[in-house]
């Protein structure tokens, strides 16, 4: 098998990518609640996974999880979000690259792990409060005052931390309910 990225395989990013996005945004909306704003990673692990341990199975190549995680954060920056999300988003997901690389790109288990890991970049957006407050306090200000202050007091280092934790949770539970959805693609691939 070629193990270089071909344009169908950039083609399939960009669909996937934009599934991806629309799911996002839709679980997203939670967001409109502060108090939901911080299990919000959490339910987009759940809700999303199955789609990315799918992707997994599809694109068994090098570096395609990198290019499918970062087409995110970047379309966040370029909307107004600070440096911060794509600089925590590249630690996380070529972490999430390298235990799929670990297991051959075709694991179960590597690549439910690396489901998991990937799903914590989420966090990256929450971590603006903290890594860059004026200017995500300023991006927050067109949800009002009170939302801004309600996020200003929920977004601590304990709660960040928390966040994570529950982001890499619920993609651990997305990528086990992926394998159980996928199973019969995935025994098509020959991943178990």
């Amino acid at each position: 098998m070629n193990k270089k990225l071909e344009l169908k395989d950039l083609v399939l990013i960009g669909i996937f990518a934009v599934i991806y996005l629309v799911l996002m945004f839709a679980i997203g909306m939670i967001g409109l609640v502060p108090i939901l704003f911080l299990v919000y990673p959490t339910i987009a692990g759940i809700i999303c996974g199955p789609l990315v341990l799918l992707f997994m199975a599809k694109e068994q190549k090098p570096f395609a999880l990198f290019i499918f995680g970062m087409i995110m954060p970047i379309i966040m920056t370029l909307g107004g979000h600070t440096y911060i999300v794509v600089l925590i988003s590249v630690i996380i997901i070529l972490i999430a690259e390298l235990i799929r690389k670990m297991g051959n790109y075709n694991s179960m288990k590597h690549n439910i792990i690396s489901c998991a890991v990937f799903s914590m970049w989420i966090g990256s957006s929450l971590s603006q409060m903290l890594f860059a407050k004026e200017k995500y306090i300023q991006m927050c200000k067109m949800m009002g005052d009170e939302y801004t202050k309600a996020l200003e007091k929920l977004i601590t280092y304990p709660n960040l931390l928390l966040v994570f934790v529950g982001a890499f949770i619920g993609g651990l539970i997305g990528a086990f309910i992926g394998k159980k959805l996928l199973k019969k693609h995935f025994e098509k691939a020959g991943i178990i």
